[in-house]
Protein backbone atom coordinates (compact mmCIF):
# COMPACT_ATOMS: atom_id res chain seq x y z
CA UNK A 1 0.00 0.00 0.00
CA UNK A 2 2.13 2.91 -1.19
CA UNK A 3 1.32 6.23 0.44
CA UNK A 4 2.73 9.53 -0.79
CA UNK A 5 2.32 12.62 1.38
CA UNK A 6 3.23 15.90 -0.29
CA UNK A 7 3.41 19.18 1.61
CA UNK A 8 3.89 22.41 -0.32
CA UNK A 9 3.95 26.11 0.46
CA UNK A 10 1.87 26.74 -2.68
CA UNK A 11 -1.79 27.59 -2.12
CA UNK A 12 -4.14 25.00 -3.58
CA UNK A 13 -7.03 27.46 -3.88
CA UNK A 14 -8.29 27.29 -7.44
CA UNK A 15 -5.92 24.42 -8.33
CA UNK A 16 -7.25 21.28 -9.99
CA UNK A 17 -6.04 18.97 -7.23
CA UNK A 18 -7.93 16.04 -8.76
CA UNK A 19 -5.55 15.95 -11.70
CA UNK A 20 -2.52 16.08 -9.40
CA UNK A 21 -3.89 13.22 -7.27
CA UNK A 22 -4.80 11.19 -10.35
CA UNK A 23 -1.45 11.64 -12.09
CA UNK A 24 0.52 10.95 -8.91
CA UNK A 25 -1.54 7.80 -8.22
CA UNK A 26 -0.91 6.54 -11.73
CA UNK A 27 2.84 7.19 -11.63
CA UNK A 28 3.35 5.69 -8.16
CA UNK A 29 1.36 2.56 -9.06
CA UNK A 30 3.16 2.10 -12.36
CA UNK A 31 6.69 2.69 -11.07
CA UNK A 32 6.36 0.66 -7.86
CA UNK A 33 4.34 -2.08 -9.53
CA UNK A 34 1.37 -1.99 -7.17
CA UNK A 35 -2.35 -1.75 -8.06
CA UNK A 36 -3.60 1.85 -8.22
CA UNK A 37 -6.49 1.03 -5.89
CA UNK A 38 -3.94 0.56 -3.06
CA UNK A 39 -2.10 3.86 -3.64
CA UNK A 40 -2.84 6.78 -1.31
CA UNK A 41 -1.84 10.35 -2.12
CA UNK A 42 -2.14 13.17 0.43
CA UNK A 43 -1.63 16.72 -0.81
CA UNK A 44 -1.29 19.56 1.71
CA UNK A 45 -1.01 23.15 0.54
CA UNK A 46 -0.19 26.49 2.15
CA UNK A 47 2.29 24.83 4.52
CA UNK A 48 5.06 27.20 5.66
CA UNK A 49 8.24 25.91 3.98
CA UNK A 50 11.63 27.55 3.61
CA UNK A 51 14.27 25.98 1.39
CA UNK A 52 17.67 27.60 1.05
CA UNK A 53 16.45 30.52 3.11
CA UNK A 54 13.65 31.46 0.71
CA UNK A 55 9.94 30.80 0.68
CA UNK A 56 9.70 30.46 -3.09
CA UNK A 57 7.47 27.55 -4.22
CA UNK A 58 8.80 24.33 -2.68
CA UNK A 59 7.57 20.93 -1.57
CA UNK A 60 8.52 18.01 0.64
CA UNK A 61 7.25 14.49 0.12
CA UNK A 62 7.43 11.20 1.93
CA UNK A 63 6.63 7.95 0.18
CA UNK A 64 6.21 4.73 2.13
CA UNK A 65 5.69 1.37 0.46
CA UNK A 66 5.77 -2.29 1.36
CA UNK A 67 8.45 -3.29 -1.11
CA UNK A 68 8.88 -2.03 -4.64
CA UNK A 69 11.39 0.71 -3.78
CA UNK A 70 15.07 0.82 -4.69
CA UNK A 71 17.66 3.12 -6.28
CA UNK A 72 16.29 3.04 -9.84
CA UNK A 73 12.61 3.11 -8.83
CA UNK A 74 13.23 5.96 -6.37
CA UNK A 75 15.04 7.97 -9.05
CA UNK A 76 12.15 7.47 -11.48
CA UNK A 77 9.59 8.34 -8.79
CA UNK A 78 11.54 11.49 -7.91
CA UNK A 79 11.52 12.60 -11.55
CA UNK A 80 7.83 11.75 -12.07
CA UNK A 81 6.56 13.50 -8.92
CA UNK A 82 8.82 16.52 -9.51
CA UNK A 83 7.50 16.82 -13.07
CA UNK A 84 3.89 16.75 -11.89
CA UNK A 85 4.49 19.41 -9.24
CA UNK A 86 6.45 21.59 -11.65
CA UNK A 87 3.70 21.39 -14.27
CA UNK A 88 0.70 21.69 -11.94
CA UNK A 89 2.00 23.90 -9.09
CA UNK A 90 5.06 25.65 -10.57
CA UNK A 91 7.33 24.06 -7.98
CA UNK A 92 10.76 23.80 -9.64
CA UNK A 93 12.27 20.31 -9.61
CA UNK A 94 15.19 21.74 -7.63
CA UNK A 95 12.81 22.75 -4.82
CA UNK A 96 11.36 19.33 -4.04
CA UNK A 97 12.78 16.86 -1.54
CA UNK A 98 11.38 13.33 -1.41
CA UNK A 99 12.09 10.77 1.28
CA UNK A 100 11.49 7.07 0.59
CA UNK A 101 10.62 4.44 3.18
CA UNK A 102 10.53 0.73 2.40
CA UNK A 103 8.33 -0.71 5.13
CA UNK A 104 7.49 -4.19 6.34
CA UNK A 105 3.87 -5.27 6.05
CA UNK A 106 3.58 -5.64 9.81
CA UNK A 107 4.47 -1.94 10.15
CA UNK A 108 1.57 -0.82 7.96
CA UNK A 109 -2.02 -0.89 9.24
CA UNK A 110 -5.05 -1.20 6.97
CA UNK A 111 -8.60 -2.45 7.30
CA UNK A 112 -8.23 -2.99 11.05
CA UNK A 113 -5.15 -5.18 10.69
CA UNK A 114 -1.66 -5.16 9.16
CA UNK A 115 -0.36 -6.49 5.86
Amino acid sequence: MPALIISTNVSLDGVDTSSILSEATSEVAKLIGKPANYVMIVLKGSIPISLGGTQEPAAFGELVSIGGLGPDVNKNLSFAIASILEKKLSVPKSRLFLKFYDSQGTHFGWNGSTF
